[in-house]
């Protein structure tokens, strides 16, 4: 079965964002100021004038000491008789290039360290400047060695902490989306409700048809509120990743095949006949039958409610790999694109007026998602002219 594009959780991670944010930002070097570059000229001058005192030092002492003179000389010695060359006998030739290479090495050890505490400022300063509220800001410093690994993990600790921000934003902001949801789809039902029984209280009906009317009413718009207290319910608890799973082995093909059987008188009183293809005929997996079960009512019951003009309903079960593949369509009218990819958020409805018809709470899709989610898979919808199909994909073993 061929796998269409979908948008599994709505939201463009913001991880992503930051990875290519980082990418456009140039590397370059580090640029050093007047005040450093003289800084570096006279750690050269004062580092230069001591190797030469030291030099000197050395050479006085070597010229004063006879004992030493012995030892020199005896070194020389073993050194020319062992690599047969007189190199070792020449002032010009060995001792004064000897001295030249010591003091150039430690010359240029000298100014490396201190160019290494200047990059080592330079990082610190970028620190600061992110740490005042700059979090798009990376350290742009192309550098070598210990510098550049610490400046790439400055620069990733930057980036998890400003995911995690948003992410703390996202989440504050599904809290302030999800209780204004159920406050407007609570106070709904609870107006009528009250309306409804106020007028009871205060006895302004004239029969008991219109009492009884009040009542039914009344008690309508209350099943809407447990229906929609449910479904939140049911929604949170399986929005949890800590979430039980009572994980079974059984054959998907007979379960899909006993929820037809449940839902076929439904589908004769909307005029639909509900038709399932197993291949193969059994599908053993693992999964937690119970929330599967509220997975495909769920996708049946939307078959029923919004395919009406349509006629059939198919359920396709197939295993492909180490996957299941349920398949269930309706040619009901079809879902307009710009609503596929927002099916699964919760409390989405394609038509307000279609939503309070039937009386949906707008959760259902955001729950099958979850379940399927909690069961390693996933699912999404395709709509054309003859076919408004929910594919799901879930693995056959659970790890």
């Amino acid at each position: 079965m061929e796998k269409k594009s979908f948008k599994q959780f709505g939201e463009l991670d913001i991880r992503s964002m930051l990875v290519r944010q980082k990418k456009i930002e140039k590397q370059k070097r580090i640029t050093l100021t007047s005040k450093e570059i003289s800084e570096l000229l006279a750690e050269g001058i004062v580092t230069i004038i001591l190797l030469l005192l030291l030099n000197v030092s050395i050479t006085v002492l070597l010229s004063g000491s006879q004992s030493l003179q012995g030892i020199i000389w005896t070194t020389k010695g073993a050194f020319a008789k062992e690599l047969n060359t007189d190199l070792f006998w020449s002032l010009s030739k060995f001792v004064i290039p000897l001295f030249f290479i010591v003091d150039v090495a430690v010359l240029y050890w000298r100014l490396i360290r201190r160019y290494r505490q200047m990059q080592l400022r330079h990082i610190i300063s970028e620190l600061h400047y992110i740490a005042d509220g700059n979090y798009d800001h990376r350290i742009p410093f192309e550098l070598s060695g210990d510098l550049s690994k610490v400046v790439s993990s400055i620069n990733g600790l930057v980036d998890s902490t400003v995911a995690a921000i948003e992410d703390e934003r996202k989440i504050e902001k599904s809290k302030d989306e999800l209780i204004t949801n159920v406050s407007h789809d609570i106070r709904t039902p609870l107006t009528s409700i009250i309306g409804y029984l106020g007028l009871i209280e205060d006895r302004q009906f004239h029969n008991e048809e219109d009492l009884l009317k009040y009542t039914h009413t009344a008690y309508v718009k209350a099943k809407q509120m447990k229906l929609l207290v449910d479904d939140l319910f049911e929604y949170t608890k399986v929005r949890q990743p800590s979430v039980p799973i009572n994980t079974i082995n059984f054959d998907m093909a007979q379960l899909i095949e006993q929820l037809a059987a449940d839902f076929e008188l439904e589908a004769d009183k909307n005029n639909m006949t509900i038709q399932v293809n197993a291949d193969p005929a059994s599908i053993k997996m693992d999964g937690d039958t119970e929330k599967l079960v509220r997975v495909f009512n769920n996708l049946l019951s939307n078959a029923l409610k919004y395919g009406k003009g349509g006629k059939n309903i198919v359920i396709d079960v197939e295993k492909v790999g180490t996957e299941a593949v349920i398949a269930v369509r309706n040619d009901g009218p079809p879902i307009p694109k710009k609503s596929l990819d927002q099916l699964f958020d919760r409390f989405y409805r394609v038509e307000e007026s279609r939503s309070q018809e039937t009386g949906g709470t707008g959760l259902g899709l955001a729950i099958a998602q979850s379940i399927i989610a909690l069961h390693g898979g996933y699912i999404y919808a395709t709509s054309d002219s003859k076919w408004t199909s929910f594919i799901i994909h879930l693995p056959l073993k659970r790890n």
